[in-house]
């Protein structure tokens, strides 16, 4: 994939959020929780960069397993863990398939 767009963080933090959250900081419904707003954003930004560059959705899948289980230390991925991060890596390339090519950047 070489899309290149303004990212909108916004949106990344909706898939992030809604679909990842591997610490279980979100409650359903209520978004994002106020006081922790960003904290998936450096992860969600790093699977951002290495579709940009190519790398494939297995990789992107396997960093965000590395992420909760080994970065966040929340123990070893379970299934519904990894299915998580195989859902948020989809989403976010069906996102970034939707932008025109431009310079990458976040607003």
């Amino acid at each position: 994939m070489n899309r290149y767009s303004k990212i909108k963080l916004s949106l990344l933090r909706d898939i992030g959020w809604r679909l990842w959250d591997p610490i279980g900081l979100g409650l359903p419904g209520d978004g994002w929780p106020k006081d922790c707003v960003d904290e998936y954003d450096s992860y969600l930004l790093h699977v951002v960069g290495m579709l940009n560059q190519g790398r494939s959705n297995q990789e992107a899948v396997a960093y965000l397993d590395w992420a909760g289980a080994e970065h966040m230390g929340m123990g070893p991925s379970t299934v519904t863990a990894h299915q998580a991060c195989i859902a948020t890596v989809e989403a976010i390339v069906a996102y970034l398939q939707t932008l025109p090519e431009d310079p990458l950047s976040v607003r």
